[in-house]
């Protein structure tokens, strides 16, 4: 029996059409959610309007610089929704001021660039507009990219397992994850007093 048919021939069915809304906003999810599992540590620079999604987007970066004339809203209350992309997930674990952050998600209110930075949205805020933050950040990407790949990658773990886990369980994480490591090209290069090589990569771009 067709079953699925025989549903969409005596009308409409909520919990499928619920169901399948469910499907489609985990998948929505896991796309903006997707630089935290990036291998490498992705760097959001924003400038003008970062409503909604947007924050969703960079709430998932590792690093959040903003032009000084960047304005910023949790605007998803103005539609009827709770932000269920990633801003709701994300921001408690990440900002230094819930009180700042739960006033913001339950009005909707426009914050500028200085009060992201108060919130802990950002970490700096840069004058000079889209051109000057993006500049800000690739700067930071060409020093981070000077950097052992595998101990940066490495660190980029640890620091996901410790949002998520107590101090031990992360303290033991790191010991393995850093014992499986010591051959690194970094720890060779020191020991041999000699500039460290550094090659790409060659994993897939997901934790």
């Amino acid at each position: 029996m067709n079953q699925g048919g025989l549903a969409e021939g005596v009308g409409a069915d909520p919990a499928r059409t619920s169901f399948s809304m469910l499907r489609d906003v985990k998948e929505f999810q896991a796309a903006i959610n997707a630089p935290e599992r990036c291998v490498v540590p992705v760097i959001a620079a924003v400038a003008g309007h970062v409503l909604g999604l947007g924050i969703d987007i960079i709430a998932a970066c590792d690093v959040r610089y903003a032009a000084d004339d960047a304005q910023f809203s949790i605007m998803e209350v103005n539609v009827g929704i709770a932000a269920d992309i990633g801003t709701l997930a994300h921001l408690p674990k990440i900002t230094g001021n819930h009180s700042l952050l739960r006033e913001l998600a339950y009005t909707a209110a426009p914050f500028s660039a200085a009060d992201a930075a108060q919130l802990g949205l950002v970490s700096r805020v840069v004058p000079g507009g889209a051109t000057a933050v993006t500049s800000a950040a690739l700067a930071l990407a060409r020093t981070i990219a000077g950097k052992s790949p595998v101990a940066v990658a490495g660190t980029k773990r640890v620091l996901l397992h410790a949002r998520d886990h107590t101090v031990a369980e992360n303290l033991e994480y790191v010991a393995v994850w850093n014992a499986a490591m010591l051959h690194t090209e970094s720890l060779a290069a020191s020991r041999a007093r000699r500039a460290p090589q550094f090659k790409p990569l060659r994993t897939p771009a997901k934790l």
